[in-house]
């Protein structure tokens, strides 16, 4: 299962997050965020272990602000967590790894995705919501029973410290990774350290034990 931390801010923080050595880090670009990132130095992003998957998070930004930001820090992969058509989010899979977001609720139509696959990467099922995402809120987990294509996800929407054992009981053969935000902060932005080593040694344990199955 991989790991991607979301929402960082803080270059120091940003650095003692990477040491944990996640699989991915995620830096917001939505002016509404209380974790927009805003002008970060590319040095601060260069510093990022290249095993890391640096992630830019847009909503509904210009296909030519996304193109700029890659080019000028680097990042490695995008995660669109706006209204973006299946061939806006094509148009950068050539570049960069894609990840589409959607908000789930009760009445989550997962039809709506059909057109997605081959065209990104990868899905991330967050909390639907008015704020794009950060709510600190989960939804029915049962409701991923009704996935039923071929493109890996990752879950994300309320993660906690106190439901990471019920996340690795999640048996869906397309879960690829979780989406560790808002449940682990001391404020927007700034990463609990020490709950974050909690649920990565929760989470590696788990796949190690997946493994040796």
């Amino acid at each position: 299962m991989k790991i991607k931390v979301c929402g960082l801010k803080y270059p120091d923080n940003i650095y003692d997050v990477t040491d944990l050595a996640p699989d991915y880090v995620g830096f917001i670009y939505y002016g509404r965020s209380p974790r927009f990132v805003g002008d970060i130095a590319a040095d601060t992003l260069n510093n990022i272990p290249t095993s890391i998957i640096k992630t830019a998070v847009f909503v509904d930004e210009t296909e030519s602000e996304i193109n700029r930001l890659i080019n000028k820090l680097g990042f490695n992969a995008i995660q669109l967590h706006g209204s973006e058509s299946p061939d806006f989010a094509n148009a950068f899979k050539d570049r960069v790894q894609v990840i589409k977001a959607f908000g789930v609720n009760e009445d989550f139509d997962f039809e709506q995705l059909n057109d997605y696959a081959g065209k990104v990467d990868y899905f991330l099922f967050d909390t639907k919501t008015d704020t794009h995402g950060g709510s600190g809120k989960t939804f029915n987990w049962d409701i991923l029973n009704n996935y039923k294509l071929p493109v890996p996800f990752f879950l994300s929407g309320g993660l906690s410290p106190d439901n990471i054992e019920q996340i690795t009981k999640i048996t869906h053969p397309q879960f690829y990774g979780v989406d560790l935000n808002s449940k682990f902060e001391v404020s927007p932005g700034l990463k609990d350290i020490e709950k974050l080593k909690k649920a990565f040694g929760q989470i590696k344990q788990y796949t190690t034990h997946e493994i040796r199955s």
